[in-house]
């Protein structure tokens, strides 16, 4: 089954860069081909996961033209 990684903003924002890291793998660039406008929701998609300690690093664009930054982390058991 596609897994969508889901990421909630209090206003629309266009996402620039996202990037998916884990303590046993380098860094890898999400496919932000399906979110190219400005949205309060976003659905990327990711690949595979194994179980492990995830980091969400994530860059954008308000609509005021803001640039924006952040970042979160999960794990997968």
């Amino acid at each position: 089954l596609p897994i969508d990684l889901c990421v909630n903003f209090n206003d629309s924002i266009r996402v620039t860069r996202v990037v998916m890291t884990n303590s046993d793998n380098p860094g890898i660039d999400l496919d932000r081909d399906v979110n190219k406008t400005f949205l309060s929701e976003h659905r990327i998609p990711v690949p595979p996961m194994g179980s492990g300690i995830y980091l969400i690093e994530w860059r954008g664009l308000g609509a005021d033209g803001h640039a924006l930054k952040g970042s979160f982390g999960f794990s997968v058991k």
